[in-house]
């Protein structure tokens, strides 16, 4: 039984081209810049900033990058690790504020060989569930259907950061 002949998602061609081209580290590229829609870039701290997953495992996919570029968490300090983990707590409040998620994943992919699509510059994933997200797409073909753009979900999660941080 086939259920799909084509599913079109022009948005991941961008994905493939910019995933082959990346010559410095884009988390590295992405603290130079402006906070705003075109790099998402949610918030900045004293060690760590915040920024929605540009290519999301699902709806309100957010990493909390340390500014340091490392791929050894054995290394990263103490005071850059806790804050860390103060920002994933603050952005899972936020997200259960916004779009009311019924659980999460979260951590770190330390290393290619541990699934990092970023291996050289360590920065820790919370990426919001809801009970029936795994539905017959990604077992069957392969593909994540997301309800929300990633644009859409960072206009909605700064719009909320003001009243809830």
């Amino acid at each position: 039984m086939t259920f799909f002949e084509h599913l079109f998602t022009p948005w991941r061609m961008k994905f493939i081209k910019e995933g082959k081209k990346a010559k410095n580290c884009v988390l590295c590229e992405l603290i130079k810049l402006e906070d705003g829609p075109a790099n998402l870039v949610l918030y900045r701290g004293q060690f760590n900033y915040v920024v929605m997953n540009k290519y999301p495992y699902n709806t309100g996919h957010i990493m909390v990058v340390p500014y340091v570029h490392s791929s050894h968490f054995e290394q990263i300090k103490h005071e850059v690790l806790s804050e860390m983990m103060e920002l994933a707590q603050k952005m899972m409040r936020l997200l259960l504020h916004t779009h009311a998620p019924e659980g999460f994943n979260m951590g770190i992919n330390a290393g290619k060989s541990a699934g990092a699509g970023i291996p050289d510059h360590l920065h820790y994933h919370l990426v919001p569930r809801w009970t029936g997200d795994t539905n017959f797409m990604p077992l069957f073909g392969g593909t994540r259907v997301l309800p929300e753009t990633v644009e859409e979900t960072y206009e909605r999660l700064q719009n909320a950061l003001s009243t809830q941080l």
